[in-house]
């Protein structure tokens, strides 16, 4: 377990690659994994967004002696699944790791325990699920899984781990509360596909894998307004412009909860199809 998941991805990815690894990343993946790959000091290698046989030509061509794969579950910003299946049937044929972030899969995809163990991957040693306590859970904090010998090799390898503040009690019994949950109320992972097909649709985005929806904003002003126009009206979203982002990507970030009654998302689906109409004009 880590502070957060961020540093639970920087722990993974640093502890795993070093020097003599070829990282392999999907192009859309999270700046947290980003970052990880570049303080690994391996060699990195971007390949086009759910490209499998581009990660397959990477680690077939790689001069190094090993290799590590970095993908998201489901994407934080497009909020399309990942070739799970693929990646880590490759993974596998080319001695590689494969590092999945499951921060938007878990408590929301397969019945709520994750894309991975969905895929039927789940307890493969050549496979890592990073994952958060935040989002779905409503914690704080980030965690690893992995077989017993990675768990050792992080406990003595990973910096953000050992020289990180552990996480509190009180978010750690929160998150495992939160996770009973999960396992117990499946209707709830049902109610947040629901409510995001129904956001999706007000929007007019293609409908998502996981619970984060990412609409598209003409440019930086107009991403602006339209999020401060949601928020006059009581609906919450997120923004993303430049500096954070490139130019020309500005979006909304809309996240759907399976606490929405059904008047609360009649609301939140009349705000945002006003609000997105009059952004692009």
């Amino acid at each position: 377990m880590f502070s957060s998941g961020y540093l639970a991805n920087l722990g993974a990815v640093t502890a795993l690659a070093d020097r003599d690894t070829l990282v392999v990343s999907d192009a859309h993946v999270h700046a947290s994994l980003i970052d990880a790959a570049r303080l690994s000091r391996a060699r990195v290698q971007v390949v086009p967004h759910n490209d499998v046989g581009a990660v397959d030509e990477a680690l077939r061509d790689r001069s190094e002696r090993r290799a590590v794969m970095l993908t998201e579950s489901v994407f934080s910003v497009l909020g399309d699944a990942a070739p799970l299946a693929g990646l880590a049937a490759v993974c596998a044929d080319r001695g590689a790791v494969l590092v999945v972030d499951e921060a938007h899969g878990l408590g929301v995809t397969g019945e709520g325990r994750g894309s991975v163990r969905a895929a039927g991957l789940a307890g493969l040693d050549h496979v890592v699920v990073t994952a958060t306590l935040s989002k779905a859970l409503g914690s704080q904090g980030g965690g690893v899984l992995g077989s017993e010998r990675l768990k050792q090799h992080l406990v003595n390898r990973a910096r953000a781990f050992i020289f990180d503040t552990a996480l509190a009690p009180a978010s750690a019994a929160a998150a495992l509360a939160a996770a009973s949950i999960v396992g117990q109320e499946t209707a709830l992972p049902a109610r947040v596909a629901e409510v995001a097909r129904a956001l999706a649709a007000a929007c007019g985005v293609e409908p998502v894998a996981g619970a984060v929806l990412s609409v598209p904003m003409p440019g930086p002003a107009e991403a602006v307004a339209a999020a401060e126009k949601c928020a006059a009206h009581g609906v919450r979203v997120g923004c993303f412009r430049p500096p954070s982002v490139p130019d020309g990507v500005s979006r909304l970030r809309v996240t759907a909860s399976a606490s929405l009654t059904p008047a609360a998302l009649e609301r939140a689906c009349g705000v945002l199809a006003r609000a997105v109409a009059e952004a692009a004009g």
